[in-house]
């Protein structure tokens, strides 16, 4: 037996428990604000590309997840609309951490402000600003 083809099958189910994973991050993505739903999309595309084609078909023929997927595909980028949707989410969640953050202490809170104030600079300056397409999904 190929040392190689012995550990191919291993490969792909640790891909495949990934990318399962990640599916399941980007549905709770859509309800939990903060949490984002194209990233864990993109990254389930990748695994299922890597370890199972009828899962990745799956995904792109998913009614919910597949338009995200196929947006960033075809522009790189996010429309205006999910962009606020983003940030509005992203702060809200961060403001709810510094409150409760409030007892931990001051390096935790100022952390936590630094991360949302990076996270905010890549969506307004790194992250392609796109035309306008209706989706189901907005982040």
């Amino acid at each position: 037996m190929n040392v190689r083809a012995g550990h191919s099958w291993i490969r792909r189910a640790i891909f495949t428990t990934l990318g399962i994973l990640s599916v399941a991050l980007a549905v709770i993505g859509i309800f939990v604000p903060g949490l984002p739903t194209t990233v864990f999309v993109i990254a389930a595309s990748y695994l299922f590309t890597q370890s199972s084609p009828t899962l990745a078909a799956w995904l792109e023929r998913n009614r919910w997840l597949g338009p995200s997927l196929h947006r960033f595909r075809e522009t790189r980028g996010m429309p205006v609309r999910s962009k606020a949707f983003a940030l509005i989410s992203m702060w809200a969640g961060v403001g709810l951490s510094l409150y409760a953050l409030a007892s931990v202490g001051l390096v935790a809170r100022l952390l936590t402000l630094a991360l949302a104030l990076i996270g905010t600079a890549a969506i307004l300056f790194y992250v392609r600003t796109t035309a306008a397409r209706q989706s189901l999904i907005l982040s």
